[in-house]
């Protein structure tokens, strides 16, 4: 990995803020998480990805998929190796055959998007965790203070999330309202088919999204 060290990561979860969508990328047993703004058709890609959802068509993440596997190769991994000036920096591992593994420039949210289909690891550079990393407790509702010692560029945000997740019922899910909510997972589920087979991929994503949620 060209001198550098990487922690292997998870797509921890996708939210919603005031500033925009954001993704959160979580290095495996660590307390901190690292956001990256993505737009909102990225969103939908890899909240489509995340849950499975299945549609009638192939998407771009799933047509480059299909051609990498026509094309006797697969994704091996997906690398975020970089933070430049308020930018991230993403590559696709790319195995085809016996030649050395191809290192293909990407978007962090298009090799997000890849990897949560093509279910390969994920990795994030340990300096780019150390510079923009969050304490994955403002995400949990166990800690709401944002944490001075952060990067100032990162106090906003780490309050807004804070906020956002400080009740963790705040969904609904809670037992008082459990027999509602069951209820209302039957009608999403029914209500994503129909989007799904209309093709309209927008609404099917909300819905995924609302569904993870609700569902335990």
């Amino acid at each position: 990995m060209e001198g550098q060290t990487f922690v292997e990561a998870e797509i921890w979860t996708v939210a919603q803020t005031d500033h925009g969508n954001v993704v959160l990328v979580r290095p495996k047993g660590s307390d901190l998480a690292v956001p990256i703004f993505i737009g909102q058709l990225e969103t939908q890609a890899i909240l489509i990805g995340m849950g499975g959802v299945e549609v009638p068509r192939p998407l771009t993440h799933d047509l480059a998929l299909s051609l990498l596997s026509a094309l006797g190769a697969e994704l091996e991994r997906v690398e975020i190796h970089d933070l430049r000036e308020g930018t991230f920096y993403a590559r696709l591992i790319v195995k085809a055959g016996e030649r050395d593994d191809l290192a293909i420039d990407s978007r962090p949210s298009d090799a997000i998007g890849m990897a949560v289909r093509a279910l390969c690891p994920v990795f994030i550079a340990e300096s780019v965790v150390e510079e923009a990393g969050i304490s994955v407790n403002l995400v949990t509702g166990t800690q709401i203070e944002p944490d001075p010692t952060m990067a100032d560029e990162n106090l906003e945000l780490q309050r807004e999330l804070g906020q956002r997740l400080r009740d963790p019922d705040s969904t609904g899910t809670g037992q008082a309202s459990r027999a509602a909510a069951v209820d209302e997972i039957k009608r999403l589920r029914m209500e994503l088919e129909s989007s799904v087979a209309a093709e309209d991929y927008e609404r099917a994503a909300a819905i995924r999204d609302r569904l993870r949620e609700l569902e335990p």
